[in-house]
């Protein structure tokens, strides 16, 4: 916690946290239920809250044994948090006792929870004086111990059946905060030298990438506002070098960006090469960001709002030379920076993205020219969106070639094969690629 909030008082902190849980489980992205918090609580909710939905399971385990009924929403995410919170003493933001003391005083200074205050207080003194039998109860439960659902676990187990703890451990862990160098103006080398010079720590992860050993807020980044860098994980930074890379990329190179927002890849497109870049984006706000991200870092690409599996609506008719379809799907990847996606998604999610999936490739594999390529990927460990999607695919479409790709890249996982630079450690998000070429007909 920064001194700031070490003045705001913690009840309030914790009230603040609860709220946000309650939205969450009404469907409401974390992202969303944060916005909603006052300016001068939201850092110290933040970090309380991603700590929160990285302990849930056994959150909810413990208020289990501790209520035999689930009481009303608000008082369970009060009670949740707390035990969240304080449930593991060597990764407590705050002494047991002191999280139990304001946790209760949050009860009593909502008018919501005033009548529940003694109820929370029964059930947290409980919890401080028989934590370790307790937690002990919850040891068998794999929800608890993994603080996944139980169906994600389940597929992490089908799909990896040698690395799915491995994938769950990692989830739980704090996301580095890795930057993308605009190589049209800097280089790596330079940044890790500003960085050097403004006392930072930083190693480099990647060809244009640069990993800080601490995350601080965006516009407190050397040169981010003046274009030198972005912020992108490693996972997400292949995807424009795996595109261009061995292809011929004269000026007025057509390439389409089917899934932009926020505009991060469509940004590295353009950093990589002078080419003519069409972003799509369905929702008119997200497509506002592509423009502001792109204004920002001095490049300029032909943003459309639309939908890219209606191509009737928005295709001149002229093929493209490359397509890269970042895909709707689960998030399944990437949650160590949004802990909130494993509480929000339901496993029949999976089955309705692979069909949204199928119909983008479909829609857009026509719009291709031949010799082109298509770069498909998801920040999805979940192989029904990665290697079976493309399996069904090349078994559909004769003229598709799967070029050399990654395949399913696991979160926080070293990429193979002696490619790190330095022998450090790639720290990554979950991703999937896979490069396909079209044959002449």
């Amino acid at each position: 916690m920064s001194e700031t909030d070490n003045r705001i008082a913690l009840w309030r902190q914790l009230q603040a946290t609860a709220g946000v849980l309650v939205a969450i489980r009404r469907g409401t992205s974390g992202t969303a239920a944060l916005e909603e918090v006052p300016a001068e609580l939201r850092p110290g909710v933040q970090a309380l809250s991603y700590q929160v939905l990285r302990a849930l399971g056994r959150a909810e385990a413990l208020r289990r044994l501790l209520a035999q009924r689930k009481p009303a929403e608000a008082v369970d995410a009060l009670l949740c948090t707390a035990l969240a919170l304080a449930w593991d003493e060597a990764q407590a933001p705050y002494e047991s006792h002191t999280l139990v003391n304001q946790a209760v005083e949050a009860a009593k200074r909502s008018p919501k929870l005033r009548a529940q205050a003694g109820f929370v207080n029964g059930c947290l003194r409980r919890f401080l004086r028989e934590r370790a039998a307790l937690v002990a109860r919850t040891a068998a439960d794999p929800v608890a111990c993994w603080n996944h659902p139980a169906w994600w676990i389940g597929r992490l187990q089908r799909d990896y059946p040698q690395d799915w703890q491995a994938i769950l451990a990692a989830n739980n862990q704090q996301a580095p905060m890795t930057l993308r160098i605009n190589r049209r103006r800097t280089s790596v080398e330079d940044y890790l030298l500003r960085l050097r010079e403004a006392g930072l720590d930083a190693w480099r992860n990647g060809a244009d990438g640069v990993t800080l050993t601490r995350p601080m807020p965006v516009q407190s980044i050397p040169g981010f506002a003046e274009g030198l860098v972005s912020v992108q994980d490693a996972a997400a930074q292949l995807a424009a070098p795996l595109l261009l890379q061995g292809l011929d990329t004269p000026p007025g190179l057509r390439v389409l960006d089917a899934c932009a927002a926020p505009g991060g890849k469509t940004a590295h497109l353009l950093e990589w090469a002078d080419c003519e870049v069409t972003a799509l984006e369905i929702d008119p706000l997200r497509a506002e960001r592509i423009g502001q991200t792109l204004a920002r870092l001095g490049l300029h690409a032909q943003v459309r709002v639309a939908d890219a599996g209606q191509s009737d609506t928005w295709w001149d008719g002229r093929p493209f030379d490359a397509i890269l379809l970042d895909a709707p799907c689960s998030a399944s990847g990437i949650v160590r920076r949004h802990p909130d996606v494993r509480w929000l998604r339901r496993e029949t999610d999976i089955g309705q993205l692979a069909t949204i999936q199928a119909r983008l490739l479909a829609t857009l594999w026509p719009l291709l020219k031949a010799g082109g390529r298509l770069l498909y990927c998801t920040c999805s460990v979940f192989k029904a969106e990665g290697e079976q999607q493309i399996q069904t695919f090349l078994a559909h479409n004769t003229e598709a070639r799967l070029l050399p790709s990654p395949g399913h890249l696991l979160p926080n996982f070293t990429l193979g094969n002696g490619d790190v630079p330095d022998n450090q450690n790639r720290d990554h998000d979950g991703f999937y690629y896979a490069l396909l070429e079209k044959s002449a007909p």
